[in-house]
């Protein structure tokens, strides 16, 4: 903390300048890795739960969609919506 000492009209003044608290530098992609291992976690659940299905007919297109297309789509929205509010927060 700084004091600084001024003279108005023969008055000294003493002013202090208040510290301003520091940022924490915070991952702006903590909530992505956070979203990418809890989808990898459900990827890995549903993947085993569909391999242990004995229904008479694969499911290959629907597996293809839900353990591939939706988390890749999801992951890439989350990770473009974080890095635009990260670059917005610099500025």
């Amino acid at each position: 903390m700084e004091v600084s000492i001024s003279t108005i009209n023969g008055a000294s003044i003493i002013a202090k300048e208040r510290a301003m608290p520091e940022k924490s530098a915070r991952n702006p992609l903590l909530a992505w890795w956070i979203g990418l291992l809890i989808i990898a976690a459900v990827v890995i659940y549903f993947a085993y739960r569909f391999s242990c299905m004995e229904c008479g007919h694969p499911g290959g297109f629907i597996e293809f969609i839900v353990l591939g297309i939706v988390p890749v789509v999801y992951l890439a929205l989350m990770y473009l919506t974080l890095k635009n509010q990260a670059n917005a927060e610099k500025k």
